[in-house]
């Protein structure tokens, strides 16, 4: 019995150490400590050994097992060990190598225009509000005093869908859709998308935003209308600018008026900027016309107000010194990237 054993042991340590992959070493595992291994096989011919021999065959049986199970661990760790090492080699990093750049995203200049503009506005109290884009002819047109047979609503200007719907020429329908909702006292600012028809240049986009304010309450003047945008201009522009109003004609505001700051590159000296002017052109504005009013279901006896609206793209062109608006759409990273 001991030299079959001996046999077993010498049998089972040496395929041990041949072994050369994990998966075999579960095999030998099986071979000779498995139910039907080797070694279980002796123990269960235990029945056939003298009474008196017994212990010493069982105690030789365990000897056996704990070293065969000893050296399969070692090998196991081991085997391991060069299979950790040969991934390693495989799968091995220079990390002296420069590591791929991350492109991060920033806001498009209008954007931060936008934003700049809302934030000065909601200072003071202001609403952002929004309205469709596809709009009814009567709240782009009718409602805002632009009767039919106006130069405005020719097709040539505006794109119509069909006789009473149309892409949005301004976003002033919104004040219309505002006044008609609510109640005054009113204080808000509608920026969005608009659409004319215009040949693409470095002044003109077929699309573009506009940003446009409305007041209405009892008491407003136009020294309400003045103070707004003067403190508007200063806080775009810097503290030092000044505004100045020119008459000027439109058909939802009486009186109406243009408005320009002092050239923020010169000082109002004139330069190359303001075409030796000292003044820009931002926006216009005048006083809500009456029959406006009446149209949208508010009093002009005992209301009054004023509206503004300016270009989005007017100003982030102004703001950043750019010189062609088709530079905002034409997605050049190495243009976009600079803001």
């Amino acid at each position: 019995m001991k030299e079959k054993l001996e046999k077993i042991k010498a049998e089972a340590l040496a395929r041990i150490e041949s072994a050369d992959a994990l998966e075999k070493l579960n095999d030998i595992r099986v071979a000779y400590l498995g139910k039907k291994g080797e070694l279980t096989s002796v123990l269960k011919s235990m029945k056939d050994v003298a009474a008196e021999d017994r212990p010493r065959v069982g105690q030789m049986v365990n000897e056996a097992r704990e070293q065969i199970e000893a050296k399969l661990e070692e090998t196991k760790k081991e085997l391991a060990k060069r299979a950790r090492e040969e991934q390693m080699k495989r799968e091995v990093i220079d990390v002296t190598l420069p590591a791929k750049k991350a492109n991060t995203g920033h806001s498009h200049p209008n954007t931060i225009a936008l934003e700049e503009v809302e934030r000065i506005f909601v200072g003071m109290g202001y609403e952002v509000v929004e309205g469709p884009e596809v709009e009814y002819d009567a709240y782009n047109f009718e409602k805002l005093n632009i009767p039919k047979g106006h130069p405005a609503r020719d097709e040539q200007d505006t794109f119509y869908i069909n006789d009473t719907i149309l892409l949005r020429s301004q976003t002033s329908p919104v004040q219309a859709r505002v006044m008609e909702q609510r109640k005054p006292p009113i204080r808000i600012i509608a920026p969005g998308r608009v659409f004319r028809s215009d040949e693409v240049d470095a002044t003109h986009s077929p699309s573009f935003h506009q940003i446009e304010g409305l007041v209405i309450d009892k008491n407003i003047t136009f020294a309400d209308l003045k103070g707004t945008l003067a403190e508007f201009a200063k806080e775009l522009f810097g503290e030092d600018t000044k505004v100045k109003f020119r008459p000027h004609h439109f058909p939802f505001t009486e009186p109406s008026a243009e408005v320009d700051v002092s050239c923020f590159k010169c000082g109002g000296k004139g330069c190359r900027f303001c075409k030796g002017s000292g003044w820009i052109e931002i926006l216009g504005c005048g006083m809500v016309h009456p029959h406006v009013l009446e149209m949208c279901g508010i009093d002009p006896n005992e209301y009054t107000g004023f509206a503004f609206g300016v270009g989005l793209e007017r100003i982030a062109l102004l703001k950043y010194e750019i010189d062609d608006m088709r530079l905002l759409y034409e997605n050049d990273i190495r243009f976009l990237k600079q803001f």
